[in-house]
């Protein structure tokens, strides 16, 4: 990419750079060469002007002394002739020579002199000026500088020379610039890729040699640094997975594990319990107690590894057949939970806004997610509370809200309440602070949300948005 980046910019560059010297170079010509013509056109003028005033005399002695101090002079060669076409005055010039002949008849003729072409430093060493004696309705004869372009040549090969080193002074900056500017757009990519290659190292892999399922370098391709930067974010991905699948696995397996000593223990606790003197009943009860929570409390861990695991999201969005009607789930749950609500003395009540609502879960598992809202309300919400079950429509979405007006919890412990063996602060003992996660890990797994949110003005409420099955199929 550092190659591709740098010869952009080299390419950008030099066209600037070009663009900008080229017409600089052909200008300082243009003038260079245009101040020469100008100058000697001056001269010829001039010296016609002399020739047509001796002639009119008939004594040209003092056109000659002056071109003859211009030849010595400039080193320049001069030529004058008369009406007829004969030499008058020759300061070195080669009346033999066929460009000289030919622009000594053109002046003669009072032909309009062709202007002269640009100059360069390979141009010819000399170029002629003529001019014709007298007036335009009568020539008396024409006057030829063999005009030197050394000076001129020199000059503008000068500032050429100028404008070519100030353009490899520009080229080197620009280059020096570009090499700045992708040494500072790429050092984040190699940095990058070098922290996300070390984290990678040090995360644990279940399959060393196994390369990531879907490469991003294989479907996009891309410069060198960034299909390396891609290339150590696909090992990281997997070896997070890899890692987290692993966690998961241990806390299944460590629940497991642990459950045959706890059913063990509950056996030996009952074979004890008449055998225990009424002095120590309390603490044999509540040593009972804690086993039985323990034991639930593991149950819940494996919950919520199950709900967790990739392999259940997978299987969640596979499923074709994994959807219900939510309306259906929640009549079954109010019906199910109606008499624990009755026996704390707690309102239970439908609130529904749709006739149908098909969600892209099964009715086992909303069963399940609703189960625990339910069961804590029923549990915290207090007596004389009222509890409602609320289902309602939004496109692509349903969302069953679980309210009450019950105690609530503080505001600042209520983004918490979904973590995993957090207990609100005033919540009695027993729980294990495992279900709002679990709920929310299975709600996850069917590709919803479940938000813990203040019923106003008193009390909680639990939403539980699932996409719509037809929105899933789609």
């Amino acid at each position: 990419m550092r190659r591709r980046l740098l010869i952009a910019l080299t390419v950008f560059a030099a066209i600037a750079v070009l663009a900008f010297a080229v017409p600089l170079s052909l200008t300082v010509a243009t003038s260079r060469t245009q101040e020469l013509v100008l100058a000697r056109s001056g001269d010829a003028d001039r010296f016609a002007s002399l020739a047509g005033a001796g002639q009119a005399v008939g004594d040209i002695r003092a056109l000659a002394d002056e071109i003859g101090r211009y030849h010595e002079l400039y080193g320049e060669n001069v030529l004058v002739v008369n009406a007829k076409g004969e030499v008058s005055i020759n300061a070195g010039a080669n009346v033999g020579d066929g460009e000289v002949s030919a622009a000594v008849a053109a002046a003669r003729r009072n032909q309009r002199a062709q202007s002269m072409q640009r100059l360069d430093p390979w141009s010819r060493p000399t170029v002629l000026i003529a001019r014709p004696v007298g007036t335009g309705i009568q020539v008396n004869g024409a006057v030829v500088i063999q005009a030197s372009t050394a000076r001129a040549r020199a000059d503008i090969a000068r500032d050429w020379a100028v404008i070519a080193l100030g353009a490899v002074a520009a080229m080197g900056l620009f280059m020096l610039l570009a090499l700045t500017l992708s040494r500072w757009v790429l050092r984040p990519l190699a940095a990058l890729s070098r922290a996300v290659a070390d984290l990678t190292a040090a995360l644990p892999r279940s399959h060393p040699d196994e390369p990531a399922s879907v490469s991003i370098t294989r479907r996009h391709g891309g410069p060198p640094e960034m299909r390396e930067l891609a290339e150590s974010f696909d090992a990281m991905a997997l070896a997070i997975a890899d890692s987290v699948d692993a966690q998961r696995q241990l806390v299944a397996d460590t629940a497991h594990a642990m459950r045959n000593p706890l059913a063990a223990l509950t056996i030996r606790l009952d074979s004890l319990e008449s055998d225990i003197p009424e002095r120590a009943a309390a603490t044999f009860r509540g040593a009972s107690a804690e086993v039985d929570r323990l034991t639930a409390l593991l149950d819940g861990l494996l919950d919520l590894a199950v709900a967790e695991s990739p392999a259940a999201f997978a299987a969640m969005r596979l499923e074709s057949e994994n959807h219900c009607d939510a309306l259906q789930v929640v009549a079954d749950r109010i019906d199910a939970w109606h008499s624990a609500f009755e026996n704390a003395s707690i309102d239970l009540s439908v609130d529904t806004a749709v006739d149908h609502a098909e969600v892209a879960v099964s009715a086992d598992i909303l069963a399940q997610i609703l189960d625990v809202p339910l069961s804590n309300s029923s549990r915290y919400a207090g007596a004389g509370a009222r509890v409602s079950v609320g289902v309602a429509a939004e496109p692509g979405w349903i969302t069953i809200a679980v309210r009450d007006n019950g105690s609530g919890v503080d505001e600042s412990e209520i983004d918490k309440l979904a973590t995993r063996f957090y207990r609100g602060s005033d919540a009695p003992a027993g729980g294990s602070g495992l279900g709002l996660p679990i709920a929310s890990a299975l709600t996850q797994s069917g590709g919803g949300t479940l938000t813990v949110e203040p019923n106003r003005p008193r009390g909680l409420a639990v939403l539980i948005r699932l996409p719509e099955v037809n929105d899933v199929a789609a």
